[in-house]
């Protein structure tokens, strides 16, 4: 990130794969593994990042607090989808998948995971579980800020990465396959243990040699995308642990294009079209085909939306647009989506406020945009003003309110949603 608090183009440095890849038949010999008890990211990078596994015990401070992922775990399980169940949960009882889990995903009233197990040991009659939550830092902001710094010294050595990292809780009786990736894609994976114990197991590709990894609570473990170890059976205890993947091979463009244009569909698009009767009669399957006595104009539900795109895509909006997914991803930092903001603050003249993020700025398309913890918005303050005012809160020192124009007060009631300030 630029020491500028400006930002004029996309993100272009981003962590890509190291030039060092496994050589052709490295594979097939025995994977070295290092056990640590201290971990120094510039060693890590050094040394193992896409390079060989490494298990670091009681890692400190840890990327992750056990009562602040249960509580994500709440939050997350209580947000369902069009059917009551979030389309990123997925919950497994002697190994069969669960399309309605009910109330065998974590409650309020379990307290902890120790609870949680507890009641779902008495429910299932003693059935081996699994729960497997995805997009897991984006429903608990301290969550996501402990783990966005925690892994900021690894950016800081490898680069952010391009794609957002995956957050995955693991918790239950035995491992549940989960599919991080995308089909194509290779990922480094950090597992950090929260309870009870996670083995997994290490192997050559032709199986010639294996040995098993056990890591306990606060311990964190790393293999680098060439390998897929295994993991074992957990004899019947209950172990819970968050795993954090990085994309190392195989960008997705359809990902990238989705992240540009995914808000782009107003509430214009959705709206049925006025004069049904002129759109073209349905063929088969239900499919619109063109009347081949009515040219080549499209159905007007598909011209709206193509009207619309290429708006878009125009130069200034997609200027903007552009400037706007930079600022989201630099201020992110590597973990995507972002908790939504907070309620917006207030702020009188006796008020006196501290930065506690670092807040960039750019200018594109003839607005002045401005961005902290992945939230975006615009000032109306003149550039001079707006640069003068984030001077002050990037340097850490105090800015009272009273000095403040209605634009910069305005400013730092969004910077509070973003949770970036603190009133003094």
């Amino acid at each position: 990130m630029r020491e500028d608090p400006r930002v004029t183009e996309p993100a272009r440095h981003a962590a890509e794969p190291a030039d060092r890849a496994a050589a052709p038949g490295e594979q097939s010999r025995p994977v070295h593994l290092d056990r640590r008890d201290r971990l120094d990211w510039r060693e890590f990078g050094e040394r193992y990042w896409d390079r060989q596994p490494a298990l670091f015990t009681s890692v400190t401070p840890a990327p992750f607090d056990v009562h602040e992922v249960f509580e994500t775990a709440v939050a997350a399980s209580h947000r369902g989808g069009p059917f009551g169940v979030p389309p990123y949960a997925g919950f497994a009882v002697g190994g069969e998948p669960q399309t309605d889990p009910g109330d065998f995903l974590p409650q309020p009233r379990d307290g902890s995971f120790a609870g949680y197990h507890q009641r779902l040991v008495r429910q299932l009659s003693g059935e081996p579980y699994s729960l497997a939550l995805q997009a897991f830092h984006a429903f608990h902001h301290p969550l996501w800020a402990r783990e966005r710094a925690f892994f900021a010294g690894l950016w800081a050595r490898v680069g952010q990465p391009a794609q957002s990292a995956f957050t995955t809780l693991v918790h239950g009786t035995y491992e549940q396959p989960l599919a991080e990736a995308l089909p194509g894609q290779c990922v480094a994976t950090f597992l950090f243990v929260l309870g009870g114990r996670q083995r997994m197991r290490f192997g050559a590709a032709d199986r010639s040699a294996s040995y098993a990894v056990e890591a306990g609570p606060g311990d964190l473990l790393y293999w680098p995308s060439h390998l897929s170890p295994a993991a074992e059976p957990y004899a019947g205890w209950a172990s819970t642990g968050v795993r954090v993947s990085v994309v190392r091979e195989g960008r997705q463009a359809a990902a990238e294009l989705y992240d540009l244009l995914h808000d782009v569909t107003p509430e214009t698009l959705l709206t049925p079209d006025p004069d049904p009767a002129g759109a073209a009669p349905p063929g088969e399957e239900g499919l619109l085909v063109p009347d081949a006595e009515a040219g080549p104009e499209l159905p007007a539900p598909l011209e709206r939306a193509l009207a619309h795109f290429r708006s878009a895509g125009a130069r200034g909006p997609l200027e903007e647009r552009v400037a706007r997914q930079s600022l989201r991803h630099w201020t992110a930092g590597g973990f995507r989506p972002v908790p939504p903001p907070a309620p917006r603050g207030r702020f009188g003249d006796d008020d006196v406020v501290r930065a506690t993020e670092r807040v960039l700025w750019t200018e594109a398309a003839g607005r002045r945009l401005y961005s902290a913890c992945g939230h975006v918005a615009a000032t109306e303050l003149p550039a001079a003003d707006l640069a003068a005012v984030l001077r002050v809160l990037n340097s850490g020192r105090p800015l009272p309110v009273r000095e403040l124009a209605p634009a910069a007060r305005v400013l730092l009631a969004e910077l509070t949603a973003f949770r970036a300030l603190e009133r003094l």
